[in-house]
């Protein structure tokens, strides 16, 4: 296994972020803060508490979720889908690395940057709400496996997206409003039972309810669940980066 390719993938991949850490870091730390103030005030004054959590405290696990999908999609997708606009993705097939361990130096590199972001706006939240985590390392588990799995998500992404309008639809179009409409400013349990059958179709609404879990032992469904559909979901991701890798879909042409 050649670690020194992949090593330089991922040193390359972080030297980006270091190259633009206003928008890589600054920015979603400022956005999510804004999310805190203007939900915390505006809500939180006639929402006082939820499941016996502050309203400004319980909306913070889904707020790190929602940027944890946000910017490991981001990052991913452009990380693989820019050496594909310039054409320097030919250098990087036939320099001696695996398939593996090229998908090994950009998910790790963009998995490394939603979580040092996540823990980022964990502690900004901690200087402006109560924030208590009731099971740490399980918060630790959800936050490294769901940047994992939406890296490789991101990673897919960057591969069939042939300009940048595409890069830019599922994050838009597809996760964004998944990540409000799951249970990121509400519980479940506030929807009329109709639409709360129809909340559970939505694959977000377990990542969100397992994380915020990890912080208050509140879940809108089992924990179990939560980590099989992320192990699901994760499984989904791997099969197909390694049909891509074997077709060369989008690759080799």
């Amino acid at each position: 296994m050649n670690l020194r390719g992949a090593l330089a993938i991922y040193a390359f991949e972080i030297g980006r972020t270091r190259r633009t850490l206003f928008q890589s870091v600054v920015s979603p730390v400022l956005s999510t803060s804004l999310y805190f103030v203007v939900f915390g005030s505006a809500i939180g004054s006639r929402i006082t508490e939820i499941d016996g959590v502050a309203y400004g405290a319980f909306i913070v696990p889904g707020l790190i979720m929602f940027s944890l999908l946000t910017q490991s999609l981001s990052n991913a997708s452009f990380g693989i889908f820019f050496p594909k606009f310039t054409g320097t993705i030919y250098e990087l097939l036939s320099a001696p690395v695996s398939a593996f361990e090229i998908v090994l130096g950009y998910v790790g590199a963009a998995a490394t940057k939603s979580i040092l972001l996540g823990l980022i706006i964990l502690a900004t939240a901690a200087l402006i709400v109560p924030v208590r985590i009731e099971h740490p390392l399980w918060m630790i588990a959800f936050l490294v496996l769901t940047s994992i799995t939406f890296s490789l998500l991101g990673f897919i992404i960057g591969i069939w997206a042939d300009n940048f309008e595409k890069l830019q639809v599922i994050p838009l179009l597809v996760v964004t409003p998944l990540a409000f409409l799951g249970g990121t400013f509400y519980s479940v349990s506030m929807l009329p039972p109709f639409w709360q059958q129809v909340t559970l179709f939505n694959p977000v609404l377990y990542l969100i309810s397992g994380f915020r879990w990890s912080f208050y032992e509140n879940a809108d469904v089992g924990v179990g669940l939560s980590l099989g559909m992320i192990a699901a979901f994760l499984a989904a991701c791997m099969l197909c980066v390694a049909w891509i890798f074997r077709t060369g879909y989008r690759i080799r042409t």
